[in-house]
């Protein structure tokens, strides 16, 4: 597995994950580089998820650059309709 691939963990496009931040559905990933790094507004990234609240009503897509890690689970797989 890919250190990108690592870094994104399970979420592909439509999955929920929950954290301590909140409770995220994916819209898209960007795995180009440079387009990740300009989403991010940072000067380099390998890769940003987008993302959306599912606990605001008012959510707007935004862009992350965070890794999967183990206070990071999956509510529902991507995919799912």
């Amino acid at each position: 597995m890919s250190d990108v691939a690592a870094g994104i963990g399970p979420r592909t496009a439509g999955a929920i994950y929950q954290n301590s931040d909140g409770a995220f559905e994916v819209l898209a990933l960007v795995t180009d580089p440079a387009e990740a790094a300009r989403l991010l507004r940072r000067r380099a990234a390998r890769f940003a998820v987008i993302v959306r609240d599912v606990l605001r009503a008012d959510g707007q897509p935004f862009a992350v650059g965070s890794v999967w890690t183990d206070s990071d689970y999956l509510v529902r797989a991507g995919g799912v309709q």
